[in-house]
């Protein structure tokens, strides 16, 4: 009961926050329609905030020197969570009949026979994998190598010693720097270590196995807030489950469920669900899409060093929403600039400082065919990807998904260069393993892309979905 209890706190907290902020803008309709997409929107979004600010006040404690204890943690973050619904009851009473009309809706949805058929068993198909997942969760103990080498040694000292103690690189620690611990990644963000910490503070006991129950709760809430994006879109419940589905049925995204303990399904995630609340905020202009974009992108490098760069490819999309005219050709000019000094970086020697600029280019061709392309990680992903992005150029670079495209487009020349110039860039990304874990922090943005484009492609008479999506036209397709 207090594992559970612990797990509940950050996503109570998270959505009671966002409930509190009345967000999504559309709630009270959305619910006066029996439209879930509300619902799943702050559930979605309210996990990952909730995570977000766990571990943020764990840090604040442990920069006031207070230790890690249930209460320190759990007490002040509960009686916020009360606070916030208190909030919301003076504005509106909570009801307990909308709550259930809105599980209503998720299992037995308004929808034509066919589709409610496809409905049931694509939920069905959706539990039964989540259950498997949760019994893998459960059963394994601690099992990726990085999980027991970089980021459950943190936790693991830190749930000892009740408080965040430094990790410094082997010639520091080898030179006997006392209170100082080494592990293969001393610089890595406390994020994950300090959700590991938790799991084990929460149930009483030092666990490497329940301590890795938030994985399987960032999947389901992934899913929730895939499924709530894409219905905000007008597409219809049935299409936006099947997207949904698509992003947390993606082989290598469940097996980081399964081998819980590393940081890439929280990256991944979290960078998604910035991206879609940017798409959001691009098509409406709420400054609370804006500040839930802006707070999750500086998350992103919280949670893996990585994470910069992904932050850093929103720049972009932001061109292309202040500047509306000519934001798209001052991006595509500047990938142009970017990788003609690229070319020149790798054909000529320069040095600033005695430091080389030289770029070594060494693609691993057949590696990256058979990775993207013939190996199971991916099922049809690049495929589906290249085929609508021949099929649907046009629709990328208009309204309303050029802002998004731009930022996909960012991360893609990312992986791109990363790929091309490996032993420059990034050493590991020659192998199978670097190579999928990198792809995977992109992967469900690209997924929830291609389903947005196929929806743009599928609006009668070729014209664009309007911007701004207004709830009569929501409440129709629901019919």
């Amino acid at each position: 009961m207090a594992l559970v209890l612990g797990l509940a706190l950050p996503w109570c907290l998270g959505s009671s926050l966002l409930l509190a902020l009345d967000w999504p803008r559309p709630a009270a309709d959305a619910a006066t329609n029996g439209d879930t997409r509300g619902h799943a929107l702050r559930l979605g979004y309210g996990y990952f905030i909730g995570l977000l600010l766990l571990t943020l006040w764990m840090r604040a404690l442990a920069f006031a020197g207070v230790g890690f204890a249930r209460l320190s943690i759990g007490g002040p973050l509960l009686a916020a969570t009360v606070a916030l619904l208190l909030l919301v009851g003076r504005r509106k009473p909570i009801s307990l009949v909308a709550a259930r009309d809105a599980l209503t809706m998720l299992i037995r949805p308004p929808l034509p026979r066919w589709q409610r058929i496809g409905w049931t068993l694509l939920l069905a198909w959706l539990a039964f994998r989540f259950a498997s997942l949760a019994v893998e969760v459960a059963w394994r103990p601690l099992y990726p190598w990085d999980a027991w080498t970089q980021w459950a040694t943190k936790a693991r000292v830190w749930y000892e010693l009740s408080r965040i103690v430094p990790f410094v690189p082997a010639d520091v620690w080898l030179a006997g720097q006392g209170g100082a611990f080494f592990d293969a990644a001393p610089a890595a963000p406390a994020t994950i270590p300090l959700l590991q910490a938790w799991g084990s503070i929460a149930l009483g006991r030092w666990d490497d196995s329940a301590m890795n129950w938030p994985w399987l709760l960032m999947l389901v809430a992934l899913a929730l807030a895939t499924y709530g994006a894409l219905r905000d879109t007008a597409i219809r419940p049935l299409g936006a489950l099947i997207g949904a589905y698509l992003v947390v049925s993606l082989p290598l995204l469940d097996a980081h469920v399964a081998l819980a303990g590393d940081a890439d399904l929280m990256l991944s995630s979290v960078y998604a669900l910035a991206a879609l609340a940017f798409h959001r905020w691009a098509r409406g202009r709420d400054m609370r899409d804006g500040a839930l974009t802006l707070l999750l992108a500086l998350s992103c490098p919280l949670i893996k060093t990585q994470g910069v760069v992904w932050a850093l490819t929103f720049i972009p999309g932001m061109v292309v929403v202040l500047l509306p005219r000519r934001g798209l050709k001052l991006v595509a000019w500047s990938f142009g600039a970017a990788a003609l000094a690229l070319i020149v970086l790798a054909r000529t020697a320069p040095t600033v400082r005695g430091v080389s600029l030289h770029l070594d280019y060494g693609p691993a061709w057949r590696t990256l065919v058979d990775v993207y392309l013939m190996l199971g990680n991916w099922h049809l992903l690049w495929y589906g990807a290249f085929a609508l992005a021949i099929v649907g150029a046009r629709r990328l670079v208009r309204p309303p998904l050029a802002p998004l495209t731009s930022v996909v487009a960012a991360a893609l020349a990312f992986l791109l260069v990363a790929l091309v110039f490996p032993g420059s860039v990034a050493g590991w990304s020659a192998d199978f393993a670097a190579i999928n874990r990198t792809t995977l922090q992109l992967a469900p943005l690209l997924t929830c892309l291609c389903v947005l484009l196929w929806a743009e492609l599928s609006v009668p008479g070729g014209e664009s979905a309007p911007a701004v999506v207004p709830q009569a036209r929501i409440a129709a397709l629901d019919a």
